[in-house]
């Protein structure tokens, strides 16, 4: 018999879930069987896999062991160490952080790469503040809610505990966190500001987006609101506020209505690209607004505003914008 006792960290969540975080050699058809078969109880009574969790629920498990392989603790999980002085925060509280996060590094772990990514940082950093500690922890891990590409910087938010990972994807999925970038166009957009719709496809083999302004199967619905801040040289600065939040959103719809981002050689002029002597799409997630209702955990947000340093494409390309022109 194996029994788990559950913690603040592992409650309000499907008991299938827990256990396959928990027993991740545990084959699906036999985890199923044995909860028809009473041969796992919560609190010694009979449950589904739907059962939600509490803190202070225990688990009982009667199988044989060498169906019972526990998954690795979660100190043990990480084969890079992060490095919490290369995080940089722009605001942090009991529950969740904004972070900021540069150019070059990727939000999660990649086969391909072994460099550090910023949530081995953020663990790294929570871990050195004792926020954090991995040993104690079942199945919760900090977490990082929303993502941005490699060569895209600026504001990620990061949540300390469970119920506030599920606060924060809950408010994102809403759209109660409004989300503003700042971007350089090769060409003007057609009006000064303007709030976009359209229909967004994605290719999952080659990564890429398909956007049509007419519904079609398949096709999710985008709204991409933009205003010009500035214009110099020929480039555009521009504000950007995401109304939905779909993969290359800002970088194909943009490029849909003839106003790429700069140095953005998928959807962009490569041409252009070379030109300026760029490395990487001009994108900057530039600040963050809470708008959580008032029954919410996170309630006592409402309002705030989270804003990152203007990123440095800004001065050298506008060298007379100021943070002040934006209002």
């Amino acid at each position: 018999m194996k029994t788990f006792l559950i913690q603040p960290n592992d409650s309000d969540q499907r008991l299938d879930r827990f256990l396959k975080k928990m027993l991740p050699s545990l084959p699906n058809s036999l985890l199923y069987k044995a909860i028809r078969k009473k041969q796992i109880k919560v609190n010694r009574k009979r449950c589904t896999g739907e059962t939600r969790l509490q803190t202070s629920d225990e688990i009982a498990i009667f199988l044989p062991d060498d169906c019972l392989q526990p998954a690795a603790p979660a100190a043990e999980k990480k084969s890079v160490q992060g490095n919490a002085e290369s995080l940089s925060v722009c605001y942090e509280d009991a529950h969740l952080l904004v972070l900021y996060k540069p150019i070059g590094m990727l939000v999660h772990s990649d086969a391909g790469h072994a460099d550090h990514c910023l949530v081995d940082n953020l663990h790294a950093y929570l871990q050195q503040k004792g926020d954090y500690h991995p040993e104690q922890e079942q199945s919760f891990a900090p977490a990082i809610c929303n993502r941005l590409d490699r060569n895209t910087e600026g504001l990620v938010l990061a949540a300390k505990d469970a119920a506030t990972l599920r606060e924060l994807n809950r408010l994102i999925r809403e759209n109660r966190i409004q989300k503003t970038y700042l971007c350089v166009l090769t060409a003007t957009p057609p009006k000064q500001t303007d709030i976009l719709h359209a229909y967004h496809w994605k290719d999952a083999k080659t990564n890429t987006v398909t956007i049509s302004d007419h519904p079609k199967a398949g096709y999710r619905e985008i709204i991409t609101e933009y205003r010009v801040l500035q214009q110099q040289n020929g480039l555009c600065l521009a504000e950007i506020t995401l109304h939905t939040g779909r993969t290359h959103q800002i970088r194909a719809h943009m490029a849909h209505i003839g106003a790429p981002l700069a140095g953005d050689s998928k959807y962009g002029d490569r041409r252009k690209k070379e030109s300026l002597h760029l490395k990487h799409q001009l994108l900057c997630a530039y600040q963050l607004q809470f708008h959580p209702e008032a029954d919410s955990c996170l309630a006592y947000l409402n309002g705030k505003t989270v804003t990152a340093p203007l990123p440095d494409f800004v001065p050298r390309l506008f060298p007379t914008f100021s943070s002040k022109n934006r209002k």
